[in-house]
């Protein structure tokens, strides 16, 4: 039976500041990068045969961690699925049995919050109001300025997860996939059929591990 794992990454170096991080580029913070052996290990023995994430650098940071703390020598080879020039991650001058493809698309960013992004979020409920900004976070429909919402985000991963990921869970390869919040509670979403109304009882905390089985349905381990 085929195996799915989805990976929320390591704490950034904004999320640690409280900030609407989005589609910015801020890296793993330093404390977080202590708990990557605990990550790791909850992965530990079991088959990866394909990775999948996003160009956002705490998503492959968390990628790059998990596999430093691994002990088969396994190490992630990354793709970009987008085209253009991929950033220089991972063994690429001697690639061998142990690399583990890894694709890379714009499509498992986590949401853009527009004119939110890299602002604190105490901040924005002065500048804004509680109520609208617990609406913006909360709400699968209403987007913050300029901004996606949780519905945008469905409707760029899930046919992303469907033509890619999918198709490799259908021939028996065994996949971790490492992103932020949005995308995968998108992608539960899809797998388990949840109504738009419950979606704000899906959360998965930083570095928290949502694990599946496959064989033509999806099975929650």
């Amino acid at each position: 039976m085929a195996k799915l794992y989805l990976q929320r990454h390591l704490k950034s170096q904004w999320n640690m500041e409280d900030r609407f991080a989005g589609w910015t580029n801020a890296p793993v913070a330093k404390e977080s990068l202590k708990t990557s052996k605990d990550v790791a290990q909850k992965l530990m023995g079991q088959p990866i045969d394909i990775v999948f994430t996003s160009p956002l650098m705490r998503n492959m940071q968390t990628v790059v961690e998990i596999f430093n703390n691994f002990e088969d020598g396994k190490y992630p080879f990354f793709i970009n699925l987008d085209g253009g020039k991929m950033q220089e991650w991972g063994n690429f001058e001697d690639i061998g049995d142990k690399d583990v493809n890894t694709y890379v698309s714009e499509k498992l960013n986590e949401r853009y919050y527009g004119e939110l992004q890299g602002l604190n979020k105490a901040e924005t409920k002065k500048k804004y109001g509680e109520d609208q900004v617990k609406l913006w976070r909360t709400s699968y429909t209403d987007a913050p300025p300029k901004g996606e919402s949780g519905e945008d985000v469905y409707n760029r991963t899930v046919p992303f997860f469907k033509e890619y990921i999918e198709k490799e869970l259908i021939n028996g390869k065994n996949i971790l996939v490492v992103s932020s919040h949005h995308p995968l509670r998108s992608i539960i979403k899809c797998i388990e059929n949840i109504p738009t109304e419950r979606m704000g009882e899906v959360e998965i905390p930083f570095a928290g591990l949502v694990k599946y089985e496959f064989d033509g349905k999806y099975h929650k381990v």
